[in-house]
């Protein structure tokens, strides 16, 4: 790895978003294994049932890489926290981005929405600031 900011912010951010990665992929790497085992046992049913009929068992199937999901924000309980960056413009010139969390009654106009490592990272940003009614910084675990 490069260099690391010296500042303990950033630091924080980094360590939140590696942990964040390890946990995802961990809970995934779970579900896919029970997922196989399952897929594995059907097929062994399915394969022998064949061969009872004396069917030819055919070949494996070409393997094919699944596309990524596409990102929607989580609003439903026991799913990650998902959240929102909102611009300003003025007629003296862009304001401060402004990090929300998904769900906040204070979002003005048009916000688009961000993971939370995308959050993290942002709210790094000095032209960035945390939306003071939802705390999207204390929801990360960024605090200063």
């Amino acid at each position: 790895m490069t260099a690391l900011p010296p500042d303990a912010r950033r630091l924080r951010a980094i360590l939140a978003f590696i942990e964040d990665r390890i946990a995802e992929n961990e809970a995934v790497g779970i579900y896919l294994r029970l997922q196989r085992d399952a897929v594995r046992a059907a097929l062994a049913e399915a394969e022998a049932g064949a061969e009872a009929e004396g069917r030819p068992r055919p070949g494996p199937p070409p393997r094919r890489r699944p596309a990524l999901p596409s990102f929607t924000p989580a609003r439903d309980a026991g799913r990650p926290r998902a959240f929102v960056v909102q611009q300003k413009r003025t007629p003296d010139g862009p304001e401060p981005a402004v990090i929300h969390t998904d769900d906040c009654t204070m979002i003005e106009g048009t916000a688009h929405p961000i993971r939370a490592h995308e959050a993290r990272v942002a709210l790094t940003d000095p032209n960035l600031e945390p939306c003071p009614f939802c705390r999207p910084d204390s929801e990360l675990g960024i605090l200063e």
